[in-house]
């Protein structure tokens, strides 16, 4: 079967339309490229796989879950948190930029309200200030207020301290546990006997007797409330 002739080149529009469709195309490729930098830093996302990644090394499994696994958990867990946020854009942004009833310009500005509304809800008061005074703005008086260049790395930041603190509660009763072992095993002599080898399925089992993952990822659910 012939394949039809594809051609490439540049050519003069023959209407208004077709160049504004085609700068919508181009800039619409050029957004998609920013949609993962977009879901780091203005999500749940940051606190959730930061959290999972302490918990797999305070387990003491190096690849287990994989990488590709607790990625699709966090992306799960953070669609499932942003969903609120998504319903707000949906219905006060998406549907009536596609009736017409608002232009481009204003649509993007009001979808940019809901997630600044999550993210000052998560930001500390401190890293905002940071970042207000490193860019030598005034100082805010309402959150309104608040430049989104200074909100997002205060949100990023924020979101890297709470996600440390929950990840050294988590450290906690495996470190216990490890020093308990390794207690045990100098008491007894055997010193060329690794540690971690003792402790890991004892650490697998206390984990899943408490239920793990229920308590981890409910707290962290919880965590955005």
């Amino acid at each position: 079967m012939p394949l039809p002739p594809l051609h490439l080149g540049m050519a003069t529009p023959g209407q208004a339309g077709d160049l504004a469709i085609s700068l919508q195309i181009l800039l619409l490729l050029t957004l998609l490229t920013f949609i993962p930098a977009l879901l780091i830093a203005m999500t749940s996302f940051v606190r959730i796989i930061v959290v999972l990644s302490l918990l797999r090394q305070a387990l003491g499994v190096q690849q287990i879950p994989p990488n590709q696994v607790l990625i699709g958990l966090a992306l799960f867990l953070t669609f499932f948190i942003m969903h609120p946020v998504g319903e707000r854009i949906y219905t006060q942004v998406i549907q009536p930029y596609m009736a017409q009833e608002i232009t481009a310009q204003d649509a993007l500005k009001q979808a940019v309200m809901p997630l600044r509304t999550f993210m000052l809800s998560q930001a500390q008061e401190k890293d905002l200030l940071l970042f207000v005074q490193i860019g030598r703005q005034p100082r805010p008086q309402t959150p309104d207020d608040i430049p989104l260049s200074s909100l997002l790395p205060a949100f990023v930041i924020s979101e890297l301290k709470t996600a440390f603190q929950i990840g050294f509660l988590l450290y906690m009763p495996f470190l216990v546990l490890d020093l308990v072992i390794s207690s045990i095993l100098l008491s007894m002599g055997m010193l060329m006997l690794p540690p971690v080898l003792i402790s890991l399925p004892f650490k697998l089992m206390l984990f899943v007797l408490v239920d793990g993952w229920h308590l981890v990822v409910g707290s962290l659910v919880r965590s955005f409330q």
